[in-house]
């Protein structure tokens, strides 16, 4: 356990951090999970994957390839 004030400060903040985070990853997953043939679903996955970039989540590379790799398959079965 730490010892000095500002380390358990630290130590306080990055576990509401990890709750926190844990939070939206857990939605962006369900999201990407759920996105079938109706575009409303994949609206909402890529919100949620613009959501957790903007909140430092994922990095924005990973956001682009897992909004790619969404469309290419929601493309496949539209077309």
């Amino acid at each position: 356990m730490p010892q000095h004030k500002s380390t358990k400060k630290r130590l306080r903040q990055s576990l509401e951090a990890r709750l926190r985070n844990r939070g939206y990853r857990t939605v962006l997953r369900t999201a990407l999970k759920g996105v079938t043939v109706e575009a409303s679903t994949v609206t909402a996955a890529v919100s949620a994957a613009d959501l957790a970039v903007k909140r430092g989540i994922i990095h924005p590379n990973k956001a682009a390839r897992l909004k790619s790799r969404m469309m290419k398959r929601h493309n496949a079965v539209n077309a």
